[in-house]
């Protein structure tokens, strides 16, 4: 059979329904004549005869009885997985897949995302821990959250957390023997931690600035590590220094546990951004962990 009886075969339904060209072609929205050729059509293509057509009425023959009884209940199951589908555009349910890092999950993401997903379960959240830049389209991804100052120019960037800065920190009992850097030249000199980032498999080059002037160092020492969240527990033990964001040290600095040293080339940068393709914002459930995401200053 042509791909053109299966709209007949709709069309032979709802006359079926209808009992009546008329009735069925006014809700099909098509002209009376044309249904009918179309079922005399279909009749022909068959090889039978569906209807009995009188001047007032019509009736299903036994073919069209039994075509009408096999075809009825899978249109009725189509119908309603469409519809099932369609409600989708409205309603806030599936799986969003995020690649970010595990300090951008833990002091952002997981701490506004925890009673979104409690009031909507329908939605499924897929986090990947990464230091990397991964390309989200190629991998599959709906969205990242990387710092402002590394989102692509084609992506939509919506700000989810306000500055902050990485500072450099290290325990009192490493300076006992050792003389604080002043300047992060100096640094090459100490037993520093280095990390590995995942998608490159290079080492990342400690970033500082002051009054204008920018300075990678590259630095070494006996550690490694490929997550900055293991480098603490080592840096209170008086292992080296570390490259911290300021947040996560914040209470041990307090409590004179560590000392941050080149404070003065550590200024704030722009915060963690949430990026993704254009096309994805129209998607329910992708706006609702937009709107829950996104930045919203504190009142000064």
């Amino acid at each position: 059979m042509s791909n053109h009886d299966f709209n007949n075969l709709l069309w032979f339904l709802a006359v079926a329904r209808e009992r009546s060209f008329t009735r069925a072609a006014a809700k099909l929205g098509i002209a009376q004549s044309t249904l009918s050729h179309a079922i005399k059509g279909l009749e022909s293509d068959m090889g039978l005869r569906l209807l009995t057509r009188t001047t007032r009425s019509v009736s299903l023959t036994a073919a069209g009885e039994r075509l009408r009884t096999t075809l009825a209940p899978r249109v009725e199951e189509i119908e309603a997985e469409i519809d099932d589908l369609m409600s989708l555009r409205d309603k806030a349910s599936g799986s969003i897949r995020i690649t970010l890092s595990e300090h951008a999950l833990e002091t952002v993401v997981w701490p506004k995302l925890q009673p979104v997903l409690a009031a909507h379960p329908d939605i499924q959240v897929e986090l990947n821990a990464d230091i990397g830049f991964l390309n989200i389209v190629e991998n599959g991804f709906d969205a990242g959250v990387r710092l402002g100052e590394s989102v692509e120019k084609d992506m939509v960037a919506v700000r989810i957390g306000p500055d902050w800065r990485l500072v450099a920190v290290a325990a009192p009992s490493y300076f006992a023997a050792r003389p604080r850097p002043t300047h992060p030249r100096e640094l090459v000199a100490h037993n520093c931690m280095n990390l590995r980032q995942k998608s490159s498999g290079g080492l990342y080059q400690w970033e500082f600035s002051k009054r204008g002037q920018e300075l990678r160092v590259k630095v070494s020492g006996q550690l490694t590590f490929s997550n900055t969240q293991s480098m603490l527990a080592p840096a209170l033990a008086g292992y080296g220094i570390a490259y911290l964001p300021e947040d996560a040290v914040a209470r041990h600095v307090r409590a004179g546990e560590l000392e941050i040293v080149l404070g003065d080339w550590s200024p704030p940068f722009d915060g963690y951004f949430l990026y993704y393709p254009r096309q994805r914002q129209s998607l329910p459930a992708f706006q609702v962990i937009v709107n829950a995401l996104r930045h919203r200053a504190t009142p000064a």
